[in-house]
């Protein structure tokens, strides 16, 4: 007789697989690491294979752990979708959201979107997660996120995007900077100085970069910033210049500090702000009415 494994089992070999440990993955999993051990080895015993290896070192898994655990999260998301398709027949905006959002996004629109929408659709709820592009990107397509709000292009398979608007960037500058009293400035006028980006893994560094045509390895990169916040603080002690979005300015980032913000001349300079979801959700006609009402706050 054949046992076919349970949803809860794959959760269980899932979350052991992320947490590389048993006790973590237990407290993921909202039950006893003696529950989860159990589940563990009830899915072995139906399989007839080992999965994971277990020691005083830690946790390892096997070749067929892999397949199996890869295999396992293709069934939870295909279920998650499942499960999205029968709240899809229901009225949009009339269930959860978990949306991922970057952080270079998230604190400057956020709070005029979130408000737009609680009065559209007061029962509409909506879950926050803030992380960088590609972990955000990793829990979208394993079904922990059902549409992200990011700034794009951004490498992913199997998903679907939808442009919003255009960020432009500008130059923030120390207001004793030689270029703060420009009204307008040009790419070769930066080159030769001290340009702060934000460390790697915030694709907002890339798309400054590419969109000025610029090559990191070309520039003076005296330091790198964590967050938008810290690299406007050190354009304000006098440590160097950064690239700010329109955004960031506009939600008053450089308020009271002694920063000058700067367009560019020769042609404009933007990121492009947009959504992405997975390519097989039965909710893409309501995130792409979601992405309307985005797109008419901020345009």
């Amino acid at each position: 007789m054949t046992y076919l494994p349970t949803l809860k089992q794959l959760k269980y070999l899932i979350s052991v697989v992320e947490h590389k440990h048993f006790g973590h993955a237990a407290k993921a999993c909202h039950v006893s690491q003696s529950t989860l051990s159990a589940g563990i080895a009830e899915l072995e015993h139906n399989l007839g294979v080992i999965l994971i290896e277990r020691d005083q070192k830690g946790v390892k898994l096997l070749p067929i752990g892999e397949e199996i655990s890869r295999r396992a999260q293709d069934i939870m998301t295909a279920s998650q979708d499942l499960v999205e398709s029968a709240f899809a027949a229901q009225a949009p905006f009339t269930t959860e959201l978990k949306l991922g959002v970057i952080p270079t996004v998230a604190p400057f629109i956020l709070p005029p979107i979130l408000d737009k929408v609680r009065k559209m659709h007061p029962d509409f709820k909506i879950y926050i997660r803030e992380e960088m592009s590609q972990p955000l990107t990793d829990a979208l397509l394993n079904g922990q996120l059902d549409l992200l709000l990011l700034a794009l292009p951004f490498p992913a398979e199997n998903v679907h995007t939808m442009h919003l608007f255009d960020d432009d960037f500008l130059l923030a500058v120390h207001q004793q900077h030689r270029l703060s009293d420009y009204l307008q400035v040009t790419i070769p006028e930066v080159i030769n100085e001290d340009l702060l980006l934000l460390e790697d893994g915030h694709c907002i560094r890339d798309h400054a970069l590419d969109a000025c045509a610029l090559n990191s390895d070309e520039l003076s990169v005296p330091y790198q910033a964590t967050s938008l916040n810290t690299a406007i603080q050190m354009v304000a002690n006098k440590m160097g210049i950064t690239f700010l979005p329109q955004m960031a300015i506009a939600a008053n980032l450089a308020h009271g500090l002694a920063v000058n913000t700067i367009p560019f001349k020769d042609n404009r300079i933007s990121r492009s702000i947009g959504l992405m979801w997975r390519q097989n959700t039965p909710r893409a006609q309501e995130f792409r009415a979601l992405g309307e009402i985005i797109a008419s706050i901020m345009n």
